[in-house]
């Protein structure tokens, strides 16, 4: 499975930020979605994890 932050409609927005307040926290919305990673060889998997280093962030093959 495979999460990410959630595209979130201007309806759904509102109750969330709502909650925000009510709870004085922030909170964050994730969707999630069935992946299977991708099989990489040692040489692909090399590119993705210098990617990763460069960017700073994860990069996940699927």
């Amino acid at each position: 499975m495979l999460c990410s932050f959630a595209a979130i409609e201007d309806d759904k927005l509102k109750p969330l930020q709502e909650l925000e307040n009510d709870l004085g926290r922030t909170l964050l919305a994730f969707s999630c979605h069935e992946a299977k990673p991708a099989e990489l060889t040692p040489d692909q998997l090399e590119k993705i994890k210098k990617l990763e280093q460069r960017l700073g962030l994860v990069v996940v093959a699927i």
